[in-house]
């Protein structure tokens, strides 16, 4: 005996009810997103404003020495188009600085499309929303590291 419940079918010439409109963001509250690379994490909060862009409390040009891992990290607001336009603030840890920088480039992207629910599609096809998998792999009991052994003797 079946206990799902039943399907209920409109009748022919009455109309199907609309599903329920989106929630709209707050325009007070900041956008959101988590954004996860390796062992690193990022939070990033996007607020309407100059471009100011802080991470851990300090200047983007300050946090991230190497030019590229800035490429890296501010490359959704270039390619969307909304550089000058928000302010972005920034909590990473975990990780290196280059894992850290593409936890807050996806966390960045996570956060634009709470913000403008239109660019999401954009975001996505460019793959700035996919989660890069890769990771550390574990060592191996009897080996040196994860694919090295140890030294092999004859005798």
């Amino acid at each position: 005996m079946s206990t799902q419940p039943p399907i209920i079918v409109p009748a022919p010439g009455t109309a199907a009810a609309a599903p329920p409109p989106a929630p709209s963001r707050d325009a007070n509250k900041p956008a959101y997103g988590t954004g996860r690379r390796k062992e690193a994490i990022a939070r990033v909060f996007l607020r309407p404003g100059s471009g100011k862009f802080t991470v851990n409390g300090r200047d983007l040009e300050n946090y991230f020495k190497n030019a590229v891992w800035r490429l890296i990290a501010t490359e959704p607001l270039r390619f969307t188009e909304i550089e000058g336009k928000v302010d972005a603030t920034c909590t990473c840890r975990g990780g290196g600085a280059a894992g850290q920088a593409d936890a807050v480039r996806m966390g960045l992207s996570r956060a634009i499309s709470v913000y403008d629910p239109e660019l999401r599609r954009k975001l996505r096809k460019n793959g700035f929303l996919t989660r890069d998998p890769r990771m550390k792999e574990r060592k191996k009991y009897g080996q040196k590291g994860a694919r090295k052994r140890f030294q092999y003797s004859k005798r």
